[in-house]
């Protein structure tokens, strides 16, 4: 089996698999809306939310917002596939990167097709008397959107994939580059060699 397919089955089923894992625990464990565990108090809650969009609950009113998001993830899952095609077969760091997505991408399509929303569980906020306030005025609010493992495989494996790709580019350029002739050779012609006096 290629290497890039051993590192992206890993990293997919890491994702998809504790993400499932940690949202039945919630689901059995945290009252909804209402139920909440500090782990760090002021800072970090596990929490128990169901949201029916994405990302802070964008689309979570449209009528045909099942059909949406379950027809996304399959052309993601199709353009990922492809991408993971194209790679060479040793490579290991966007294979893994892409599993990370696509596990993150399978976790919360379950959600939706099983019960119509996706668990959210991870909460961070403030209720500092001095930050709270400030962030309320500048942002609105002083908690980032409620989110899960699947929404963290996709936003570390879209990140990472991004940034990886942009040095890439930067490195064929510079490549590229250096084996352009240089002024007055040819692609044919070196230059001429200087022979010790």
């Amino acid at each position: 089996m290629p290497r890039k397919v051993i590192y992206f089955t890993v990293a997919f089923l890491i994702i998809a698999v504790g993400d499932q894992v940690t949202k039945w625990w919630v689901v059995q464990n945290i009252e909804l809306w209402r139920g909440s565990i500090d782990v760090i108090p002021g800072f970090f809650q596990l929490v128990h939310y169901q949201n029916k969009g994405a990302v802070g609950g964008i689309l979570g009113d449209w009528g045909h917002r099942l059909t949406f998001f379950l027809g996304f993830a399959v052309v993601a899952m199709g353009a990922m596939l492809w991408m993971l095609a194209q790679l060479p077969k040793d490579e290991r760091f966007n294979p893994t990167m892409i599993g990370l997505i696509a596990g993150g991408a399978v976790g919360n399509t379950i959600d939706r097709a099983w019960v119509g929303a996706v668990t959210d569980f991870l909460r961070f906020y403030t209720d500092s008397a001095s930050w709270a306030p400030w962030l309320r005025d500048k942002l609105g609010t002083a908690e980032y959107p409620s989110f899960n493992v699947a929404d963290m495989g996709i936003t570390i494996g879209v990140a990472a994939f991004l940034i990886s790709s942009f040095f890439q580019d930067e490195e064929a350029q510079k490549i590229s580059a250096e084996e352009l002739p240089k002024d007055g050779e040819t692609a044919d012609t070196k230059p001429a060699e200087t022979k010790p006096v």
